[in-house]
């Protein structure tokens, strides 16, 4: 393998380019996932406003760390992560959930979010593996563990 041919880890560049757009399109659904949460942090109201207000932050809180994550992924691996709303708008797999202030209908947009992250997630870490990327699938994969287990939390809150 010449420098040219792989990247600054090792890898095969040519073998990167899907990974970097799945990641990229995983970065987009972050963000829109983000930017949900928020909403619902903010909007929330309803008897279980103490409940979910500071639920809703800390899951917010730990979507900005993975999303900072998978940017530095696609930057180690030698692409350049999405930036721009326009772009997010475009890539991701998540609809955007606006004006939702019942609590149940909150959770279940954090459930339904969660399950098309976990979804998009599996298929990053298929291609990843593919191309013999054991980091990005790492990643992903730590990502689907905690975020399976959030869905079972959620959904015993809904009953």
């Amino acid at each position: 393998m010449s420098n040219n041919a792989t990247n600054q880890i090792g890898l095969e560049k040519k073998d990167m380019s899907e990974v970097i757009s799945k990641l990229n399109d995983l970065l987009s659904s972050y963000h829109m996932f983000y930017i949900n949460v928020r909403g619902y942090h903010w909007n929330v109201k309803g008897e279980h406003f103490f409940t979910l207000h500071p639920q809703f932050e800390e899951l917010y809180t730990s979507l900005q760390l993975q999303i900072d994550e998978i940017a530095e992924r696609i930057l180690t691996l030698g692409g350049t992560p999405l930036h721009a709303y326009s772009d997010f708008a475009q890539h991701t797999s998540i609809s955007e959930d606006k004006n939702v202030k019942d609590g149940n209908a909150c959770v279940k947009g954090v459930v339904t979010g969660l399950k098309a992250l976990i979804e998009e997630q599996r298929d990053v870490s298929l291609v990843a593996e593919k191309a013999e990327d054991q980091g990005t699938a790492d990643l992903v994969d730590e990502y689907v563990q905690q975020q399976e287990k959030l869905i079972w939390m959620y959904n015993a809150f809904l009953g």
